[in-house]
């Protein structure tokens, strides 16, 4: 698979002034944004469409999770605002997985990609066997992934350290969305499955998630072109 640009998706876990302060020192051609649940609750779709209006490719990070209709009917309402890129998780089962897949193919404009949360990267073996799954997390991660592949997702969220193994299973277009970015300087913070960018795209990912290296950073910009140039960001993108 060729290089996507930008491949790294900064995350703007900030109240909305600051966040938008961020965005204003940061290119559409270095980065995409992601807004996730804490500043969407704050701020609403009026800050997606800001974002998107200063021409950056916003990811929705809402983990939509419910019944088919009501899932259905956020991913629609989240395709209207022009979204890039959004998600659902992958346990809440096949009906719901293609409900929200043909939400998203219905939409007027530019189709959003749909991807599906696997397991969050701030678990391990011993959360999962806390709420019943059964196994390893890699092995989770694989049904899962394979359930959102078969329900025709465009692909999911899941750890660097699990993508060797979807790459191999779901194909070089399956695309492979990971959190848990670091940089080696950078703490583990709550995550607890992390892996610095160079070696999250040597392993297979497609895009990289990355917050609090870059949005806690004195110099933003700079960061990101030092781990751009790590990953060898460029190409055509999607």
């Amino acid at each position: 698979m060729s290089a996507r640009s930008p491949r790294v998706i900064v995350a703007l876990d900030l109240a909305p002034d600051a966040a938008l302060a961020l965005a204003a020192r940061l290119s559409p051609r270095a980065c995409r944004l992601k807004v996730g649940k804490e500043l969407f609750t704050a701020a609403g779709p009026a800050l997606v469409e800001k974002l998107a209006a200063r021409g950056f490719d916003v990811f929705l990070d809402l983990k939509f999770h419910d019944i088919p209709n009501t899932v259905a009917g956020a991913c629609r309402a989240a395709a209207a605002l022009g979204v890039w890129m959004l998600n659902v998780h992958a346990l809440g089962g096949r009906a719901m997985l293609e409900a929200a897949r043909d939400a998203v193919a219905a939409a007027r404009d530019r189709r959003p990609l749909l991807v599906a949360v696997t397991v969050l990267t701030s678990l391990a073996d011993d959360d999962l066997r806390a709420v019943g799954v059964a196994g390893p997390v890699p092995d989770a991660v694989v049904r899962l992934a394979g359930l959102a592949q078969a329900s025709g997702l465009d692909g999911v969220v899941c750890s660097a350290q699990e993508a060797p193994l979807l790459r191999r299973q779901c194909g070089e277009r399956f695309l492979l969305v990971t959190p848990g970015i670091r940089l080696p300087e950078n703490a583990r913070d709550d995550q607890r499955r992390v892996t610095t960018p160079a070696a999250a795209v040597a392993a297979g990912a497609d895009y990289l998630v990355i917050g609090r290296p870059v949005t806690q950073a004195a110099d933003p910009a700079a960061v990101l072109d030092i781990i751009n140039r790590d990953i060898g960001s460029g190409g055509s993108g999607i």
